[in-house]
């Protein structure tokens, strides 16, 4: 049951948003946590209330009683530590395995540097018709190469550490989905299709698939991937 004390300000299909969602949901707090939807759109992450929770008006903005915690990592990894025993350990005590966890969740950076960036955020904050495309067709190449990278990473695995769900996933397959959302086509990766459409299915992400991406068609911005 989650704590009343607790409250989750997110926008929906934010991967950061999202990772901070699945830790709840895996932690079995997310059914009854009391959360606000906000509306990028509307400056809703500007709003009063949130900058006094949060002053860089960010999402997730999160509280815990007195507890502030608003960076999406920060706020799995507090769920992870405050409610260890509750829901999926995410956080194996196994050593070995959790180091290697710790670089996939560091690692995913990549993917925001080699694909969403240069990519999807220039394509979303540009008009179309001044798109620099000499320059696009540079980044594919290393786009490319990222993806094929966490494809090579799931050959022979359920998850990206194995057999076991874990806050590898918890950071990795929202930006996944992000991608596939841009158009990111997946059947000449079949390692990542079988992870992508297995874990389309995990409860944890039934629970907290964004709204719009239920009620509105994606881009194809990522095709040429």
């Amino acid at each position: 049951m989650a704590n009343k004390d607790m409250f989750l300000w997110w926008g929906s299909g934010s991967p950061p948003c999202w990772k901070a969602m699945l830790a709840l949901a895996e932690k079995g707090l997310w059914e009854e946590l009391p959360n606000e939807l906000i509306s990028f759109s509307d400056k809703g992450h500007k709003k009063e209330a949130v900058l006094k929770v949060n002053p860089r008006g960010q999402m997730p903005t999160f509280k815990d009683g007195n507890n502030i915690v608003n960076e999406s990592s920060a706020i799995c990894m507090y769920l992870e530590e405050k409610f260890k025993s509750q829901g999926t350990q995410l956080l194996p005590d196994d050593f070995a395995i959790r180091a290697q966890i710790y670089q996939y969740m560091f690692e995913i950076d990549n993917i925001r540097s080699n694909i969403m960036m240069p990519i999807v955020v220039y394509k979303m904050m540009t008009k179309k018709e001044v798109w620099d495309n000499d320059m696009l067709k540079e980044k594919i190449e290393p786009a490319r190469k990222e993806i094929d990278t966490w494809n090579n990473y799931l050959k022979g695995k359920t998850y990206l550490c194995g057999d076991k769900f874990t806050m590898a996933d918890v950071f990795f397959f929202p930006f996944l989905a992000f991608l596939v959302r841009m158009g990111l086509q997946l059947t000449s990766r079949p390692d990542l299709k079988k992870y992508y459409t297995s874990l389309c299915q995990r409860p944890s992400v039934q629970a907290t698939w964004p709204p719009h991406y239920k009620e509105s068609e994606g881009k194809d911005w990522l095709a040429e991937l």
